[in-house]
């Protein structure tokens, strides 16, 4: 019976502690479940808080994106018009200079055949100038020679009026 007590009690003994260790093992297991329930609040929150930042983010980016898209279709609709102003103005630049080309190439034809008619005016004018110049000289050669005979003939004739003229006087 003792031997049997002192078992039991040995039993007792070892289970109390056993029970006490336990009973530690429980307190600082609580102790770091207690932290880990604090730590995941804390990390819940700051989720929380991560996901309303997250959430203004993304509703600010897609304002930002929308607003964004905006200026880029009016740059885009603008550079495009202004795209089609300058191809058209380029279409009637390119036509008028097709037109002043054709007027140069016009007026050059114009120019060589007005040069050509002016040669050839010079040339006759020259050969009507040179031939008017051989007939004057000509003119002016016969003028003087019919002067000379005038002036001979009028000699002539004074002295043919100077003889008649003395022989009138002689006659009186």
């Amino acid at each position: 019976g003792v031997f049997m007590y002192n078992h039991l009690q040995q039993k007792v003994r070892n289970a109390e502690a056993l029970a006490q260790k336990y009973k530690q093992q429980q307190e600082a297991l609580s102790a770091q479940l207690q932290v880990v329930y604090e730590h995941r609040s804390r990390l819940e929150r700051s989720l929380q808080k991560e996901r309303g930042e997250h959430k203004k983010t993304k509703e600010d980016f897609l304002v930002y994106k929308l607003e964004a898209q905006e200026a880029l279709n009016k740059e885009k609709q603008d550079s495009m018009n202004r795209y089609g102003a300058l191809s058209s103005q380029h279409k009637i630049l390119k036509n008028q200079h097709e037109d002043v080309k054709k007027q140069l190439l016009d007026l050059q034809l114009q120019h060589n055949s007005l040069k050509l008619e002016h040669r050839k005016t010079l040339e006759t004018h020259s050969q009507k100038y040179a031939q008017l110049q051989q007939e004057k000289d000509s003119e002016v050669s016969n003028l003087q020679d019919t002067v000379f005979k005038l002036r001979e003939e009028s000699k002539l004739l004074r002295k043919a009026h100077q003889e008649v003229h003395s022989q009138l006087l002689s006659a009186q």
